[in-house]
């Protein structure tokens, strides 16, 4: 299964962001990948339980990724990307 999302944090996939979003993949029953969407096109996958991967990816701020797996798994890391993961948890 692939679902797309827009990335919501400030900063896009980078440290902090990243290291949330790694964490909770690592902790799915089954891999998940994610790949940077250009002109509508998703480009080369990484793993998503890897912060390097993650990084590596270059994804902005409002920029579109699309992640592939499990659909419990998807559900669960869609919801992170859709929040600013930047911001300390209230």
């Amino acid at each position: 299964m692939q679902r797309r999302v827009r990335i919501a944090a400030s900063v896009g996939l980078h440290a902090r962001p990243a290291a949330l979003l790694a964490k909770a993949a690592a902790a799915q029953a089954t891999p998940v990948t994610i790949a940077k969407v250009v002109d509508d096109v998703a480009g080369d996958p990484v793993d998503a339980s890897s912060m390097l991967g993650l990084m590596s990816l270059g994804a902005q701020h409002g920029e579109e990724v699309e992640l592939s797996g499990d659909e419990a798994a998807l559900d669960e890391l869609v919801a992170l990307l859709e929040q600013d993961l930047d911001k300390a948890p209230a």
